[in-house]
């Protein structure tokens, strides 16, 4: 979502009164009788005053689209970001000042022609007074949307048409490592709430299809147990996204984690994504002594025998990258 500058009360009624002015003294040079004259400057001026506000209000709310018209993945991306209720009163509050504005431009107007033309000034100085008030009582919203501007610059852009799949797993297992395997370039990196290094987004085609791979440190890759509630929102956010999951075991453990609790967080996740497709990851092979230490193969068999289709990778030295992409194309979009 892309907020325009979002001015503060007094640099719009600096702006509107000092184009209120120029085009009253435009009119000055303009011939005409004198008593008209003196009525139509200050109409004027108070005319050019109000639209030139509602004309900045206008570009504003018509820059940023109805918040219940975007996918639902944006709507919750900015509901745990600033808070859609928040944005959508402030959104309002500007519609009711650009509705106010239209009519005292109307009704001032009126005032200035339908009075003798010694009136003119003490009206236009009543409208200006009514306009100010009027650009004040929405200081905090203004105030609202500059912070919304500033913390929504940098959400991520979703491609919707293309079949995504999520990386899930504890820190260290090798995540980012398969991002940058699978997509075969840097991910582009984009500030997603509530995690320290951003939502990754990497993408690939196979078979004249689109995948898009979304990896989210800081979401996946803990207990459901360790998140606050505004966490948990953004996990529903993600839900929104997920086609399938890629989900990485490090059999080696060397991230730290045993892999009872890699395989307690893969539990928990799918309470999450109910429904959605999961490919199971065994990551660090080589490094696990998988092959020749019989006491390690049965130990990291066991929790292979609890999962269908487990496929062993490096994502280190790219092997079984192949075998993941392949699966890809029988991997259907979701209709969310």
């Amino acid at each position: 979502m892309i907020i325009p500058t979002i001015p503060t009360p007094d640099e719009l009624l600096d702006k509107g009164f000092k184009r209120g002015k120029k085009a009253a003294d435009l009119t000055r040079t303009t011939k005409m009788p004198k008593h008209l004259k003196g009525k139509r400057i200050e109409e004027v001026r108070v005319i050019t005053a109000c639209q030139v506000i509602k004309d900045r209000l206008k570009m504003i709310l018509d820059r940023v689209p109805p918040i219940e018209k975007l996918p639902e993945f944006y709507q919750d991306y900015i509901d745990i970001t600033v808070g859609v209720d928040d944005m959508k009163q402030s959104l309002g509050a500007l519609n009711w000042a650009y509705g106010i504005l239209t009519q005292l431009e109307k009704d001032f107007a009126s005032k200035i022609r339908r009075n003798p033309s010694e009136k003119a000034s003490y009206y236009q100085k009543a409208a200006y007074g009514r306009i100010a008030s009027v650009v004040k009582k929405i200081k905090k919203d203004l105030d609202f949307l500059d912070f919304a501007k500033a913390n929504l610059r940098n959400m991520p852009t979703i491609d919707f048409d293309a079949t995504t799949i999520v990386i899930a797993g504890f820190p260290n297992v090798g995540k980012s490592t398969l991002l940058k395997q699978i997509t075969t370039a840097e991910p582009e990196i984009a500030n997603y709430p509530f995690t320290t290094k951003g939502i990754q987004i990497g993408h690939i085609e196979k078979g004249w299809k689109h995948f898009q791979i979304i990896d989210t440190p800081g979401l996946l890759d803990r207990p459901i147990s360790n998140m606050n509630d505004i966490e948990l929102n953004a996990m529903v956010a993600l839900e929104h996204l997920a086609d399938a999951i890629l989900f990485i075991f490090d059999v080696s453990e060397t991230c730290g984690y045993p892999l009872e609790s890699q395989f307690n967080l893969l539990n928990e996740i799918k309470k999450i994504f109910k429904g959605i497709e999961i490919i199971y990851l065994f990551n660090k092979i080589d490094i696990s002594d998988y092959n020749n230490n019989t006491d390690k193969k049965e130990y990291i068999n066991q929790y292979r025998e609890k999962l269908d289709n487990v496929i062993f990778i490096s994502a280190a030295k790219g092997e079984g990258v192949d075998k993941i992409i392949n699966i890809f194309e029988n991997i259907e979009k979701i209709s969310h």
